[in-house]
């Protein structure tokens, strides 16, 4: 259980569906902060979330207090996490977290109204991720405000990667940055294992990328627990709890992707590693479409 001394104070939650559902609960088992405020499309649905959070809490003896709100009652909170997602049927085969571009977007911006001038965290996870990070922060004019889509892609590499070279995930270093999508970047010519360069197989790591949030998808019905581990993770960084690197929509030349933030006491800087031309090519083309894609939504 996390220490007073490192324990947040308030965190808000938007979105009551599995993520939202996924992001809360860690939140209290870990005993991340003091009071858990959420908020979803209904009053019902955020007043049965934080009831059942309240079991939770009364079970594990955790510090975190829930409670239902409204999205305008978060404005005193440390951070925010937006989890909403409208209801829409997606038929895409490729690029997939696309798909929820134009259903997801008014609720987005509507949030992004609620919240104007916000000054605390906030960390998006609505999908197309990187496309309503964006969104989110021209709409709010927040400072802070983040997206965790490469920041789950780079866990996933390091796991995929280690299991196929048969080493200890820890023993990783590497990322994926750009796009939360097709277009994703992986940094193979600056991964290390131990600390030395390997050789990484990359049509075999891509293969498996792509298809893995499909097959967790297909069993359990969409991820919820990786996107949960990636806010849990973030949250400590942005909040200063800890200090470290995490992969992070945010501003880079111009566009909105992700990219690699080392944060001192919740201060970024960017540190992108050194990338191959391959991949700096990959890169430019990822911001390309994220660009068009942003600019096609033609949101008042």
């Amino acid at each position: 259980m996390t220490s007073n001394r490192d324990r947040a104070g308030s965190v808000g939650v938007v979105g009551a569906g599995a993520v939202g559902q996924a992001i809360s609960a860690a939140l209290v088992a870990s005993g991340f902060c003091r009071r858990l405020l959420v908020a979803s499309r209904t009053p019902d649905q955020a007043a049965a979330l934080a009831a059942d959070l309240a079991d939770m809490r009364q079970a594990t003896r955790s510090p975190v207090q829930p409670s239902p709100h409204s999205a305008a009652d978060l404005g005193g909170c440390h951070a925010v996490v937006i989890a909403v997602r409208a209801a829409f049927t997606n038929t895409r085969t490729t690029d997939v977290r696309m798909g929820g571009a134009v259903a997801n977007a008014p609720a987005i911006q509507a949030l992004g109204h609620t919240l104007r001038g916000y000054e605390g965290t906030v960390l998006v996870v609505t999908n197309p991720v990187d496309l309503m990070t964006r969104l989110f922060a021209e709409t709010s004019g927040c400072p802070r405000v983040y997206g965790i889509g490469s920041n789950l892609d780079s866990a996933r590499y390091r796991l995929t990667l280690a299991h196929l070279l048969q080493v200890a995930a820890d023993a990783v270093d590497g990322h994926v940055i750009g796009e939360h999508g097709d277009s994703a970047v992986v940094c193979a010519s600056s991964t290390t294992v131990n600390g030395q360069p390997v050789a990484v197989p990359r049509a075999e790591v891509r293969a498996q990328l792509r298809a893995r949030p499909g097959r967790i998808s297909a069993g359990v019905g969409r991820t919820r627990c990786g996107p949960a581990g990636a806010v849990l993770s973030t949250l400590r960084k942005t909040l200063g709890l800890a200090d470290g690197v995490e992969e992070l929509t945010a501003p880079h030349g111009g566009d909105w992707l992700g990219i690699p933030l080392h944060f001192t006491a919740g201060e970024p800087i960017a540190c992108l590693p050194a990338l191959s031309p391959g991949e700096a090519r990959q890169l430019t083309a990822a911001g390309l479409k994220l660009r068009a894609a942003y600019q096609a939504l033609r949101l008042p």
